[in-house]
């Protein structure tokens, strides 16, 4: 296991532990790598021949094209999309009269459908990291604690984890995984029930009177649970102080 992914799983898990607002620590770390690579393509790696070949080839999902304009740097997206364009205009053209003349656009169109550079660079390490969490768990004797403190687990997220350990474990371990798992899952999933339902009661004026406890931002939070709370912008002050290789702007060998 490559031990540049480690460093980022501990921090990540460590500032879940001590501060539960975070949530689930899978998301902060799936934001953290969206961070870092859209920070590069609109920085370092903007003006890379290599990076802009794919670029041009993949584009970007809507996701992240508005994650690029919110950045504000104009400039930086407007070189992205000029070779960009300058590619599609000439691989979507109309092709002769005889036969199909869309065919050569249609099928260009339809290749970036789904097709998005920033989301196939973060998937790619989202899933090493991934990977790291079951290597940990499993080799460093102090992390089952670090797993068993996390406030939760989205339930996408928690999908992840067990099909990872079921792929990487022994059959003796894997059943110790999948409890230690629910071990954060489960009492998470019962509170919020708990919260959503007295938000709800809260409506009712014969609970008028009452607190509302924890309830105040249960929706946000059921929302995040069930669905990940992905694409958020990490707060600057809560990034990792001391990170190497993918998170501080290393490259790693990727398949391409």
């Amino acid at each position: 296991m490559e031990q540049i992914y480690t460093i980022p799983v501990n921090e990540a898990f460590d500032a879940a532990a001590a501060d539960p607002a975070l949530g689930c620590p899978l998301c902060a770390l799936y934001n953290r790598l969206e961070d870092h690579e859209l920070e590069l393509i609109l920085g370092a790696s903007m003006m890379e021949p290599d990076v802009r070949i794919k670029t041009n080839r993949e584009g970007f999902c809507r996701a992240h094209y508005d994650m690029m304009l919110a950045r504000k740097n104009r400039l930086g997206m407007a070189l992205t999309l000029q070779s960009h364009l300058d590619e599609l205009r000439g691989e979507t053209t109309v092709g002769a009269v005889f036969g199909d003349p869309a065919a050569r656009a249609v099928q260009r169109i339809n290749s970036l459908v789904g097709s998005c550079y920033v989301c196939r660079k973060v998937e790619y390490h989202f899933g090493r990291m991934v990977e790291t969490i079951v290597f940990l768990w499993d080799s460093d004797e102090n992390f089952p604690g670090k797993l068993a403190a996390q406030p939760c687990f989205c339930l996408p997220h928690y999908r992840l984890l067990l099909m990872e350990g079921r792929r990487r474990l022994s059959k003796k371990k894997y059943p110790d995984f999948v409890r230690a798992c629910a071990g954060v899952v489960e009492p998470y999933f019962d509170k919020l029930r708990n919260d959503i339902d007295w938000f709800c009661k809260k409506f009712d004026y014969r609970y008028d009177g009452e607190p509302w406890y924890d309830s105040k931002d249960a929706v946000e939070r059921a929302v995040k649970f069930l669905r990940s709370d992905l694409h958020a912008e990490p707060e600057k002050s809560k990034k990792p102080q001391n990170t190497t290789g993918i998170m501080k702007g290393g490259s790693t060998n990727e398949s391409e």
